[in-house]
């Protein structure tokens, strides 16, 4: 009987798959596009090099609804419990149930675990099943946009329980309505100092419940229940083959969530009809860029890398209405608000490829950036569900709205865009992992030009800056350059000159960091003297007290904004291309293991440079800079092939919900956004014979490379729209009004296409 049942949950995966569901009317030309569905691979990277995994995330594209199961790994083959709420990418969840089939249930079932299979779990972002072979049970769970279905079949005889309970212990509170539905409250934590979100659920089982206490005392209907990190069991004797817990999700109210649930559920769906539903923006999404040729690995790769960049953000307007945790209050509202972004991650390519791919959703969620502005006071870093997520350094989204402003999107509020841009580069504090206003730190770099950096023992006088994440003195100087820049270029551009003179004289700070004779960005003290460092490996963990994450080498390129005067600094073409060199050439010195403990997050070495970690993307593109462009084929191509995988060791680093799978996905199509803020795209080598975008205006974008192989990854020749193209660079333009790029490939280098006369 359970084998029956396998094989029908999994005919019906493989029908959500080829898009039987959506009935016989689909066209040929349909089913053609549909069918890139068929290489998405939610598993690819389930396993960290050294940090943290991807997670199979079960939701429609941008959706608030998410789901993915609390475990550590894929290889961790225990599950401790089903989130009715995934709220944060990376920060948290809510509602936790699973099913039992305990004879009598304990306090102890709340703690036991989950056995299953990999291999028969399916993880389709539009449909997740699994099956656990000490109970037999099997389970189902469909996303909708703030609903979802959870089923669960139990084997026939067998206890029928579903296990509710919390992922912390704050207060909770819940309600057993006598006709049959169930509503709750939950606090979603904030960090320190922040205020919680309350989270509220409204659903229904498809079968009578009683309900009982961890005791195992009755819960009488039409009751209510306070507690902190309250537990309960829902218990069954109907004899249905399944149990559907369908449910809504609203950060607004009770009443909100009832809403949700009657507006997603007013036709009252199938589950095989609502997956239909979770799987049409898929498969719309996944048309939207066409591929020939490539390895089948190749194109699990790229589309998995596509599904990755729809994860967020995510919009959590409900029916014209949301809840902002930047003021605590509910805004009625026309356009949608989106949350829970990690600017130091996907200002570099994320936001860029949806200025392609969505510039309707992207204007969306700057709009949302201005909105969180007008809330708080500040331009969010980070902004998540209960604010602005104090991490990393540096104000990159004022990268993002000048880059959109530059490819002609202008459907936000510019003017108080550009205020909050202001704001936070006049008076915020550029302290790592930290939110507020200026700081003396801060003054000294207004007045000075460059941010303090500590002597190696040094100890830190002052009580604000992070214990841990350090001053990180030279990336905080480079990165605030960057964020000046593209300040002065808002300004230029809406005729604020002042602003652009100031801002833009500021944006040159980086070069009072640079030492030429050791040619690396290297920190000084508040005397203005040099610290003698190992830029490879001083600093402490990460190097935090003088870069973040990575070492020297990594933010010697740190100069995206002004590539030619960072050619100078380095004595020109010559001594650029030596440098680049020398970054993938170099060795660490000691043994991986030891270079390993102090920086974590650089992983997916080649020499020095860490394919691992967000801000060496770009670094591979800038031998087109050089006389030898034809380095930077060679270096994408060997990347693409050593890093990325269609296997869960196949992402080098943190994948961070679209950073680096933004990155595969330009590299693989063949350019990237060199330098986020300029409308312009460097070429590298595609991985496909033929890339067709559907551009949402109606015109195609393609990019030929006829011959395109594992060996024949050189250019010889480019044309673009039929004209001969010498140079390794297009516009936005060029790719917004439609054309083909066409890449005559080989393989022996030709090392004149691409180099600047």
């Amino acid at each position: 009987m359970h084998v029956n049942i396998i094989k029908i949950k999994q005919t019906f995966a493989l029908g959500c798959l080829m898009g039987s569901l959506f009935g016989p009317t689909i066209t040929k030309a349909q089913t053609k596009q549909q069918d890139n569905l068929q290489y998405l691979k939610p598993e690819i990277g389930g396993v960290g090099r050294l940090l943290v995994p991807t997670r199979p995330t079960i939701q429609q594209p941008y959706q608030m609804i998410r789901m993915t199961p609390d475990r550590s790994d894929y290889l961790d083959d225990q599950i401790n419990s089903f989130p009715l709420q995934l709220v944060s990418h990376r920060l948290g969840q809510v509602f936790p149930i699973k099913p039992s089939a305990d004879k009598q249930v304990t306090k102890d079932s709340w703690k036991e675990k989950l056995a299953y299979d990999q291999d028969l779990e399916i993880r389709n972002p539009w449909h997740y099943h699994n099956y656990f072979p000490q109970t037999d049970i099997e389970m189902d769970f469909v996303p909708g946009k703030k609903t979802g279905i959870f089923s669960f079949t139990f084997p026939e005889k067998s206890p029928r329980q579903v296990l509710f309970g919390s992922y912390n212990h704050l207060p909770d509170h819940w309600r057993f309505n006598s006709d049959g539905t169930l509503e709750g409250e939950q606090l979603f934590p904030a960090e320190s100092g922040m205020q919680p979100v309350k989270v509220y659920l409204y659903g229904r089982f498809n079968a009578p419940a009683s309900y009982y206490t961890v005791s195992g005392a009755p819960i009488k209907s039409g009751t209510e229940m306070d507690g902190k990190g309250t537990k309960f069991s829902a218990q069954f004797t109907s004899s249905k083959a399944s149990l559907e817990f369908r449910y809504a999700i609203s950060y607004i109210s009770y009443d909100q969530a009832k809403q949700n649930y009657q507006l997603e559920f007013k036709e009252d769906p199938t589950l095989q009809q609502f997956a239909a539903t979770a799987r049409a923006p898929w498969a719309k999404a996944f048309s939207q860029i066409q591929v020939e040729g490539g390895t089948i690995e190749q194109k699990e790769s790229f589309y998995t890398a596509l599904y990755r960049c729809y994860e967020r953000m995510v919009n959590i307007s409900e029916n014209g209405k949301y809840y902002s945790g930047y003021d605590h209050k509910v805004h009625q509202d026309k356009r949608d608000f989106y949350v829970d972004d990690w600017a130091w991650d996907t200002y570099l390519a994320l936001h860029p490829l949806r200025t392609i791919l969505q510039p309707k959703t992207e204007q969306d969620m700057l709009q949302s950036y201005v909105r969180m502005y007008q809330q708080s006071g500040w331009m969010p870093t980070f902004p998540v569900l209960y604010g602005d997520h104090a991490c990393m350094n540096g104000f990159h989204s004022s990268v993002s709205f000048l880059d959109a402003y530059n490819k002609g999107l202008r459907d936000f509020d510019v003017q108080e865009a550009y205020a909050g841009m202001r704001k936070n580069s006049a008076s915020a504090t550029m302290l790592p992992w930290r939110n507020g206003p200026a700081t003396v730190l801060d003054s000294f770099y207004y007045r000075h030009g460059y941010f303090p950096a500590l002597h190696p023992g040094e100890k830190e006088p002052y009580p604000f800056v992070n214990s841990f994440e350090r001053r990180q003195a030279v990336a905080v100087t480079l990165g605030t350059s960057y964020d000046d820049w593209a300040v002065a270029q808002m300004a230029k551009a809406l005729g604020k000159s002042a602003d652009y003179t100031h801002f833009m004289e500021r944006s040159k700070n980086y070069r009072n960091l640079w030492n030429a004779d050791k040619q690396f960005f290297l920190p000084k003290d508040s005397a203005g003297n040099w610290i003698e460092i190992n830029p490879a490996f001083d600093g402490g963990p990460g190097g935090r007290d003088y870069y973040d994450e990575n070492n020297g080498w990594t933010y010697m390129w740190q100069v995206q904004q002004n590539i030619p005067d960072l050619i100078k600094l380095m004595g020109g073409k010559t001594g650029f291309e030596n440098r680049l060199d020398e970054l993938f050439r170099a060795g660490l010195g000691m043994e991986k293991k030891l270079f390993w403990v102090k920086f974590t997050d650089a992983t997916g070495l080649v020499g020095q440079f860490s394919m691992g970690n967000e801000p060496s993307f770009f670094i591979p593109y800038l031998y087109n800079f050089t006389d030898a462009p034809w380095k930077t084929q060679k270096r994408i191509r060997v990347l693409l092939s050593t890093w990325f995988h269609n296997d869960i060791f196949g992402i080098p680093g943190d994948e961070d919900g679209g950073g680096m799978s933004a990155f595969v996905v330009f590299s693989s199509m063949g350019f990237y956004p060199i330098a986020p803020g300029k409308p312009i795209y460097t070429i590298g080598s595609p991985l496909f014979t033929k890339t067709t975008i559907h551009l949402q205006n109606g015109k195609d974008f393609t990019v030929l490379a006829p011959g395109s192989s594992k060996l024949n990854k050189y250019i010889q020749s480019a044309t673009l729209n039929g004209k001969a193209l010498n140079t390794p660079f297009i516009t936005h333009n060029d790719i917004i009004n439609g054309g083909t790029l066409k890449l005559i490939m080989g393989d022996r280098p030709n090392k004149n296409w691409g180099v600047a006369k």
